[in-house]
């Protein structure tokens, strides 16, 4: 038998014994299969090649001392043969990054997590799939049957209102609301993001289908919505805190109410059904420490990683661990109101011709 054949069968065997989920050595395993290895002694191939490989490198959107220093020590309590180092960024400047990176041959990233960011670089791709038995402990609706990501984080939208200027029984609940003429020159929303206008536009699309949603944009631009370019999400609800305007549309539901909790002149509507989305973790094109990389996805996703999140007022993607009773409020389930998931796919295929709407009905 030559040389060849040789190899393709122990390559062949190799593949069977890890779709089996039978043991074997950390050392014979491609990236690949380290990456989606089923096998019954998985923790102890992945925390064998983890201690070779000695450290991970994570790019996440997380506010770093809030929760991505946290994520790390809790990480390296539980992993001490690991150096956790990580790069703060927003997710367009992640993308950039990681693209940069991948394009040069010179992949730093093991791990990458953010709003967003799972989308742009799944569109390039520029991610591969993996496995982590933990997703089995998600609700189906946030797992991804491709692979290529799995959610940490969840994020609601709702809208931000002055408590001064608003009285709470006057809130808009439904999306039909805003079309009421007293709201004509109040309602403002934040663009430039996708998680701005664009999805603002792909909910009420996916929930009232494209006819009536034309007929809906139609009337809703009658209301001369303000266009707010300048700063972030949160600067939209500082600017409706001081009474710059009176509500302010599809905003993070929390925003508001961690300032609510200081005693601000601020609260959220939910609007039925709730647009909802999922900050992911995707795991690069080229990664150097796989191994590494599974460990730290299979933390984040757990009940003590998710704790971790939730400690840091972020909403964990698992159900068994609730957020902060301050901003437990704006959970659908818990307000008795719909909610819509915008997972990467419909996202990828909305935003872009929401963005078109936007142009064409908002501009």
């Amino acid at each position: 038998m030559n040389m060849i054949v040789t190899k393709a069968l122990v390559r062949f065997s190799l593949a069977g014994a890890v779709a089996l989920g039978l043991g074997v050595s950390a050392n014979a395993l491609t990236t690949e299969e380290i990456l989606n290895y089923k096998g019954a002694d998985r923790d102890k191939i992945l925390t064998e090649g983890a201690k070779k490989e000695g450290q991970i490198i994570f790019y996440s959107a997380m506010i770093v001392n809030q929760a991505l220093r946290p994520v790390a020590e809790g990480f390296m309590k539980k992993y001490p043969f690991l150096k956790a180092t990580y790069w703060r960024g927003d997710s367009e400047d992640i993308a950039a990054k990681l693209t940069a990176e991948i394009r040069a041959n010179n992949l730093v990233a093991d791990v990458v997590e953010g709003t967003g960011v799972g989308e742009m670089v799944i569109q390039s791709g520029l991610v591969q799939p993996y496995y982590t038995p933990v997703i089995n402990e998600f609700p189906e609706k946030y797992r991804d049957p491709r692979n290529l990501w799995t959610p940490t984080r969840l994020s609601y939208f709702g809208v931000a209102y002055n408590t001064r200027l608003v009285k709470p029984e006057d809130a808009p609940k439904t999306y039909e609301d805003l079309l009421d003429p007293k709201w004509q020159g109040k309602l403002s929303w934040r663009i430039g993001s996708a998680s701005g206008t664009p999805l603002f536009i792909t909910n009420v699309r996916m929930s009232m289908g494209e006819d009536k949603a034309r007929d809906y944009f139609d009337k809703l631009a009658k209301q001369k919505i303000v266009n707010f370019g300048s700063g972030s999400a949160r600067t939209l609800v500082d600017r409706v805190m001081a009474g710059e305007y009176p509500l302010a549309l599809n905003i993070f539901a929390h925003h508001p109410l961690i300032s609510k909790a200081k005693g601000a002149p601020v609260n959220t509507a939910l609007l039925d059904p709730v647009p909802t989305t999922a900050a992911t973790m995707v795991i690069p094109k080229g990664v150097k420490r796989p191994h590494a990389a599974m460990l730290l996805v299979d933390y984040i996703l757990s009940v003590e990683g998710q704790k971790v999140l939730a400690q840091a007022e972020y909403f964990p993607a698992r159900l068994d661990v609730p957020p902060l009773d301050t901003i437990a409020g704006v959970v659908p389930r818990n307000a008795k109101v719909q909610e819509n998931f915008v997972g990467s796919e419909d996202l990828n295929k909305y935003t872009e011709s929401s963005e078109a709407i936007f142009q064409e009905k908002f501009r």
